[in-house]
């Protein structure tokens, strides 16, 4: 479907919602409502059909035949990486790196940058907030390097405590590595200002994008960011991809984060001399029909609108945020000023893992657990939480079914 850029009003839900083949799912019995959305969004038919297309007419390895289905795969290829870099408004299309996801975005920059420019006694700053995913790969480099990680404190609403984060710089400061928005509260961190205040410092910035992408329209020139990560499965495209954007001048010192295959532009047993960027972080055949697939995703995004996303789902987590403020016993935990489009409660005396087998049973779809955020949920002194979390394509009468749900846990427990 191609959606024209409409006003929030002129959002059709219905027709939206039927580009969405998996959302006329039945779960015993009951209709699918899938409210799992910061950890995988569902694929649009345009983007599944993209797939198709690419897997039974243009299939093969790219960057290295001159026949006829290399060039057109590799043409495909390239023409995903320069709609990424639209999507972030990057200046070159060169500074957009294909990965495996957010993940292995965060740990090419850890290798990458980290192991070359950070040594013994430097320090590092994340925030209380972050996914495991922005901590380990620090951990890790602070262990081997003999470095330190500093942490921003947050606050009871789960927001971060700005004077503290401005605190924390000193000479020693070499990197800083944040989060745009907390997958397991929903916190949008005032990223362009404390972006602004590391580099007054002479400090690089690695923002975690991967709760941010999906929902409202980035521009890296803007953030001046000096690298962002994100992942395709949480933006209407398939897993296996992500995306590192980078700097150029940033991404040209760095060392390679793999050897191998189309990463090199020479080799001898005396010496290999690397490609150029982007070719440099992108060793061995790359994901390439996920990457095609996620530009296609991109492209249907841009359809709906990322203000009209960012401002719908914000309609959704105001409705749900008041319905379930009013429920006796059930606690939202994470009330930032600024959120996106993700609720984690707890209901008083159910562990969230029940919560979940029983919304299951009614068909309902959410994400229970520490979400990959265990400094998190030791802030809240919780071992878990039930997390709900909104797309596009939710409703408000799936939100009622949710807080009905939620009913049903209390009398099950009472």
């Amino acid at each position: 479907m191609k959606v024209e850029r409409m006003n929030i009003e002129r959002i059709n839900i219905d027709q939206i919602r039927s580009d969405f083949p998996i959302l006329g799912l039945q779960v015993s019995g009951k209709p699918l409502v899938y409210l799992d959305n910061a950890a995988s969004s569902q694929m649009p038919q345009v983007v599944i059909g993209r797939i198709v297309r690419y897997q039974t007419a243009e299939h093969s390895n790219i960057h290295r035949a001159v026949h006829y289905l290399s060039e057109l795969a590799t043409k495909e290829f390239e023409a995903a990486r320069v709609k990424v870099q639209h999507f972030l408004k990057a200046k070159e299309s060169r500074e957009i790196i294909f990965t495996r996801g957010t993940t292995e975005s965060i740990n090419l920059v850890m290798h990458g940058y980290g192991r070359a420019f950070i040594g013994k006694g430097d320090e590092i700053i994340v925030s209380a907030l972050e996914h495991h995913a922005n901590i380990v790969p620090w951990q890790m480099l602070v262990e081997e390097k003999g470095a330190l990680l500093r942490v921003i404190p947050m606050n009871d609403a789960g927001e971060l405590l700005i004077d503290e984060f401005e605190a924390l710089f000193n000479a020693k400061t070499k990197f800083l590595a944040l989060s745009h928005v907390s997958n397991a509260l929903g916190t949008i961190n005032p990223v362009k200002k404390m972006v602004a205040f590391a580099h007054k410092h002479g400090v690089p910035v690695l923002l975690d994008g991967a709760q941010a992408a999906p929902h409202q329209a980035l521009d890296m020139q803007d953030l001046d960011c000096d690298f962002y990560a994100f992942s395709g499965h949480k933006m209407c495209g398939p897993t296996g991809i992500g995306v590192l954007y980078g700097k150029a001048h940033l991404l040209e010192k760095m060392q390679p984060f793999m050897g191998g295959g189309d990463m090199i532009l020479s080799v001898t047993f005396e010496k290999t001399k690397y490609n150029v960027i982007p070719s440099k972080f992108e060793a061995g055949t790359p994901p390439i029909m996920a990457a095609i697939a996620l530009g296609e995703a991109i492209d249907y995004l841009n359809g709906i609108g990322l203000a009209n996303i960012e401002a719908y789902e914000g309609e959704l987590l105001a409705y749900a945020t008041e319905q379930v403020s009013a429920m006796p016993g059930v606690r939202i935990i994470g009330t930032a000023n600024k959120k996106a489009a993700v609720m984690s409660f707890e209901i008083k005396g159910v562990h969230p893992h029940d919560v979940g087998t029983i919304l299951n049973i009614d068909g309902i779809a959410i994400r229970t657990g520490h979400h990959c955020a265990q400094p998190v949920m030791q802030r809240f002194h919780v071992p878990a939480t039930a997390r709900a979390s909104f797309a596009f394509y939710n409703t408000k009468q799936e939100i009622d079914k949710l807080i009905v749900g939620i009913r049903k846990v209390q009398e099950m427990f009472s």
